[in-house]
């Protein structure tokens, strides 16, 4: 894949894809133009919805897909991510979760883990675009 800098990771525990799934329906216009990535069960979900942006399916968190995102983040390939979380969720074990989020860190990758964040991100990068600063 080539460096597209217009894709946008889409994460959700369970209990957060319908959540999710609302948040990006609602914003769906301020994200025009990009290309949404998700893992199986998040993509697949996303795509019961009437949201209608493009949408790259990775495999299922568990299976790799994880760890396919986090090359991607490495790679300079994702704009955002927005990783809906789950507190309920015990993902400490999940290496494949921590190295992920240890990839958004390392390469100063803009992080949202809740609908407020994932808001205040959007809006930061289409302030920023309509200045040319990126």
């Amino acid at each position: 894949m080539e460096k597209n800098k217009n894709n946008i990771v889409v994460l959700a525990h369970n209990a957060k894809k319908d959540r999710l799934s609302e948040f990006l329906k609602d914003k769906e216009q301020w994200l025009t133009g990009r290309t949404i990535v998700a893992t199986g069960r998040t993509a697949e979900h996303l795509e019961k919805t009437t949201f209608s942006l493009p949408i790259r399916h990775m495999s299922p968190g568990r299976s790799g897909g994880y760890n396919q995102i986090t090359e991607m983040i490495l790679a300079g390939e994702v704009k955002m991510v927005f990783f809906f979380q789950d507190p309920e969720v015990d993902y400490a074990y999940h290496e494949d979760i921590k190295n992920l989020l240890d990839a958004c860190i390392n390469t100063d990758t803009p992080l949202a883990v809740n609908e407020s964040s994932a808001k205040l991100l959007t809006v930061g990068l289409i302030k920023m675009e309509l200045a040319g600063k990126i």
